[in-house]
């Protein structure tokens, strides 16, 4: 028989007391952040769906591993569960550790572009375009038509676009495209899978070129289980054998070990040419520190080791995708427009839908975050205009990303059923209240990366 309740598969053995704010409270300190929610203190925040990265609750046995982590600064026995571990799963000959899965970017993209390169990517999210383009190459976004239709049941909405991969190669030419990436799950993309069909086309398509193909692979165990579940052929194999087949396509990978391996930092990078990992190595050791720690002390590579192992259980899996499909339905029984079906990590809210009186370049994103931070403490992330969007240097004014997304990521084994009702609770509030919702300017912004430390106002 089959139960309604989802029941998250471990008990609750230690607490962390949450802050309780007033709406009045609220509305002071996203002022004094510039409504910008990166700006807000964690402390002010009642429920924290900003990211799912570094977030979640690490298991006791993850906990023990911090204890037996050796900080020997050379040969740490910690480096060598870390890499049996990963080898294990994934299967690449050659990893490199790091602090996080930025710091694995900037030496791969360091290493392998030159400035006029081209990089296609299903959709690269905001470090991985910032670290490509920081070398003077191109990060060329080839989304699967199919995300363009946020509402229809189509299970991969993450694919790349094949046929526009062919074109990037028939206009480039393989020898400006020195590596294709495929982000799994596709986060930019509203976090929706790729299915290992689209893995095989992109890897045929690659080796035709002789180019590299290589995973962003943070969320690859979520991406293995929503093929489990959506693709016929994967119905009775295994995530943890969905995972390697994936690996198996590719000829190396980055990581955020802070998703999927559900530790609080750490990240690597995997090759398997050996020669582009004595080059990495030596960047590595450049910035990072040595390659038996890339920055990282030995007690987060032990739990990070445990973390991999953990991540592939598919009773977790279960829950995890479960409670993160349960908010999206109920958020859609509302009325309110989000994108379908639900992935792994998020429910993304369709902010143009949400929000159709406000234009994109006036931040209905922005608008949609900052509401739902005063109305309920509830902290969630624009990915619109803000966040891909530009100023034009020519005429001063904003240019739209190319699509308007507010992302809800659920930390991983962090909140209960109880609060993503809450969260169900405080959106539906800001959309039955939708049409009072303000657009937004930018007051202040970086050149690089301005969603992190903008600020803006409220445009009456």
């Amino acid at each position: 028989m089959a139960f309604k309740t989802i029941i998250e598969p471990f008990r609750i053995k230690s607490v962390e007391q949450i802050k309780m704010t007033t709406e009045q409270q609220r509305r002071r300190m996203i002022e004094a952040a510039g409504y910008n929610i990166f700006e807000l203190r964690s402390e002010d925040v009642i429920i924290d769906l900003l990211t799912d990265s570094g977030t979640g609750a690490m298991s006791s046995n993850q906990w023990g591993g911090i204890m037996r982590g050796d900080e020997s600064y050379a040969g740490s026995p910690s480096f060598f569960h870390f890499r049996d571990s990963v080898t294990d799963i994934m299967g690449f000959e050659h990893l490199i550790p790091t602090h996080q899965g930025r710091a694995a970017e900037r030496i791969l993209f360091s290493v392998m572009c030159t400035p006029g390169d081209v990089v296609p990517n299903n959709s690269h999210f905001d470090t991985t375009r910032a670290n490509c383009e920081f070398t003077g190459a191109m990060a060329l976004d080839l989304p699967s038509p199919e995300l363009a239709n946020m509402g229809s049941d189509y299970p991969f909405k993450g694919d790349m676009d094949v046929d526009g991969l062919k074109a990037a190669f028939a206009e480039h030419g393989a020898q400006r495209i020195p590596l294709v990436m495929l982000t799994v799950t596709n986060n930019s993309g509203g976090g929706q899978p790729v299915s290992m069909a689209n893995v095989r086309a992109v890897a045929e398509v690659c080796r035709a070129n002789g180019t590299p193909l290589y995973l962003d692979a943070c969320r690859i165990t979520e991406n293995a289980y929503l093929i489990k579940q959506r693709e016929p052929e994967f119905a009775t194999t295994t995530v943890r054998r969905i995972v390697r087949e994936m690996c198996d396509l590719a000829d190396g990978c980055t990581m955020s070990a802070k998703k999927d391996a559900i530790v609080n930092i750490g990240g690597f990078l995997a090759t398997r040419d050996p020669e582009v990992a004595q080059k990495q190595r030596e960047l590595l050791i450049l910035t990072e520190g040595f390659v038996t720690y890339g920055g990282l002390a030995g007690r987060d590579l032990e739990a990070l080791a445990i973390g991999m192992q953990e991540a592939v259980d598919e009773d977790y899996l279960n829950y995890r995708i479960a409670s993160t499909r349960y908010l999206g339905q109920h958020l859609r029984d509302a009325g309110i427009p989000i994108m379908w079906p639900p992935g792994g990590h998020a429910i993304y809210l369709d902010a143009r839908g949400f929000a159709p009186h406000i234009e994109p370049t006036r931040f209905p994103g922005v608008s949609i975050a900052a509401a739902t931070y005063i109305a309920g403490g509830v902290r969630a992330c624009e990915i619109g205009s803000l966040m891909f969007g530009h100023r034009d240097e020519e005429t001063g004014e904003e240019v739209a990303g190319p699509r308007e997304l507010v992302r809800l990521a659920i930390p991983r084994r962090t909140y209960t059923q109880s609060h993503i009702e809450y969260v169900v609770e405080v959106v539906t509030q800001v959309f039955e209240e939708r049409e009072r919702l303000p657009g937004y300017r930018i007051v202040e912004q970086p050149p690089f990366l301005r969603h992190f430390s903008a600020r803006l106002a409220q445009i009456a």
